[in-house]
């Protein structure tokens, strides 16, 4: 029987620039979770520590959908080095700040530079799109790469908090500067599977948000991310109010695990129906998976049902990586994914803020309803949105082409 993961690394450089970019987006997990554990232990104030972990957030959804445009409009490497150089040292001016107790706002000022850290999962997918654009295998390499996502998440956190507790409260932010500098430096010097730079399509074509599909597309993943904040927050409530708050950990674990085992699953199945009708039915589950989590009265139950959640997320992110690269000219799939992140990104700071006041001011189990809210937004925009984000699949069957250049809009 044919493995398809094995089929799309069979490309010479595939399986190198995959595991580079693996280390190299392990920092932005890690320094958002290690820039709190860094700052609760050397300044003792849990605000701060959020305030700054928050700036660095927000900066980095806002600044790199503009460096991922840079990128498409001057090449991988010809950014990758100054931004990395430049968020490198803002990693090690935070570290020194903290240490040194340098005044508070050195501290913000040093995060909103961090910010600039590029968006390394739009940038390891625009290589596998430039490899294997329209073709069946770039489905089942988004799907592999939503999976290592999940890793990603996974262990970025651990090492973050592992490092500065077990070592020094700095370790977690300090390793993430030295995960970024190894972690680009082996990506950028894989020149074979580089995308080629095009600056007159990306000139004449203008920013990817001009295209009314990419829209609904932000706003879903902005949808999804409520659902992610949410639960990351309510569930550590929930574990926290039946007295078992150390079982956070292994509710979340299972979160993961769900999104990762059917993630792998979904990767490997070549589908007849189209990308919209597949990113619909998608969201549909995502939304009616956050219904039950509000009434579970149980660890073991809501263990149960967080799997069934999260078992709906690669899905959408997988579906909705796809069309994003057949609704976006070929030389801006970066700064079209990048967005898609940011929406993400935007969305998990808004679930996990209203999560968090819903908590303090009805109850744990009523955070709850914040995902659920989240899932409503995913599948009512993509209801209103699945005419015009099907409509480049149509315009692709008729041309005999790819839909990349194409603006569903027209």
């Amino acid at each position: 029987m044919p493995n398809p993961y094995r089929e799309i690394f069979a490309r010479p450089g595939t399986k190198g620039f995959s595991a580079a970019a693996f280390v190299a987006r392990l920092p932005l997990p890690m320094t958002t979770i290690g820039l709190v554990a860094m700052l609760s232990q050397t300044h003792g104030e849990y605000w701060l520590a959020g305030a700054v972990s928050a700036t660095f957030a927000l900066a980095n959804a806002f600044i790199s959908p503009q460096v991922s445009r840079w990128v498409d409009a001057k090449g991988q490497s010809a950014v990758l080095v100054p931004t990395t150089f430049v968020t490198f040292f803002a990693l090690i001016g935070l570290a020194a700040a903290a240490w040194m107790r340098w005044p508070v706002w050195t501290l913000f000022a040093f995060a909103l530079v961090a910010g600039l850290m590029p968006s390394m999962m739009a940038l390891v997918r625009a290589r596998w799109s430039e490899i294997y654009r329209d073709r069946p295998e770039l489905h089942t390499a988004f799907a592999f790469e939503s999976v290592i996502d999940e890793l990603v998440y996974i262990c970025g956190p651990v090492f973050g908090i592992g490092l500065s507790v077990s070592l020094f409260p700095e370790a977690g932010v300090l390793a993430s500067a030295a995960f970024l500098a190894v972690g680009t430096a082996l990506f950028v010097i894989q020149k074979s599977t580089e995308p080629k730079v095009d600056p007159q399509r990306v000139r004449a074509g203008g920013s990817v948000m001009r295209r009314p599909a990419m829209w609904f597309l932000v706003v879903l993943c902005a949808g999804m991310g409520v659902i992610f904040g949410t639960a990351e927050v309510s569930v550590v409530a929930f574990s926290e109010a039946l007295g078992h708050k150390g079982a956070a950990t292994y509710i979340l674990s299972a979160y993961a695990a769900g999104s990762f085992v059917v993630g792998l699953v979904f990767g490997a199945i070549k589908f007849k129906s189209s990308l919209a009708r597949r990113l619909l039915f998608a969201s549909l589950v995502a939304a009616v998976t956050t219904l039950p989590m509000p009434f579970v009265g149980s660890l073991w139950g809501l263990t149960l049902v967080v799997f069934l959640a999260g078992s709906a997320i690669s899905p959408t992110f997988i579906s909705a990586m796809t069309l994003i690269e057949r609704i976006v000219p070929s030389s801006q799939v970066t700064e079209g994914i990048t967005y898609a992140m940011t929406g993400m990104s935007i969305g998990f700071a808004a679930g996990s803020s209203l999560a968090g006041w819903t908590i303090d001011a009805y109850g744990a189990s009523n955070g709850f309803w914040v995902a659920v809210a989240g899932g409503a937004v995913a599948f009512t925009t993509m209801l209103a949105g699945s005419g015009v984000l099907s409509r480049p699949e149509r315009q692709a069957a008729m041309s005999g082409r790819g839909a990349g250049a194409l603006n569903p809009a027209e």
